[in-house]
């Protein structure tokens, strides 16, 4: 005896509306799937080591002059827009799957962060926002613990 996959709409495991419906939404695949949003955001890798976090977000074929790098509240804000220009007006397209639009990234800044000496570098497609570390927290201090 072998078993089946349970399928909760019956008997009509050979057709999934769900998925219709969704190509649908979708345009047949001419717009983003469901869970996807229109708008984008740069992909983001963050390390550290013993003296800095560093934060590095691909911005391809983007220019210094659209990218808005800011500290406040102590979080780092990552903004910019990415133009849509169509050098070549004979092609027509017809799927674009790179996003262009305006994006923002936000990250919280731990406590062993010295706002004051963080640095941005962008080359070649590659903001490096380099954060670097204090000793200890300047409000940071040991609790006694009481019997």
């Amino acid at each position: 005896m072998s078993l089946m996959k349970y399928n909760p709409r019956g008997m009509t495991p050979w057709f999934d509306f769900d998925r219709l419906f969704d190509e649908f939404d979708r345009g047949f695949g001419l717009t983003p799937a469901r869970g996807e949003s229109r708008a984008w955001a740069p992909a983001v890798d963050i390390y550290e080591d013993d003296k800095e976090i560093v934060v590095s977000a691909d911005l391809p074929q983007m220019e210094e002059k659209d990218l808005n790098v800011r500290v406040e509240d102590n979080h780092l804000y990552i903004q910019g827009e990415r133009k849509f220009e169509n050098e070549e007006k004979k092609d027509n397209y017809h799927r674009v799957e790179r996003r262009y639009g305006s994006f923002q990234r936000t990250f919280a800044l731990p406590d062993t962060v010295d706002a004051d000496k963080i640095e941005a570098k962008y080359d070649k497609g590659v903001l490096k926002v380099h954060l670097p570390k204090v000793e200890k927290p300047a409000n940071a201090r040991a609790i006694p613990i009481k019997k």
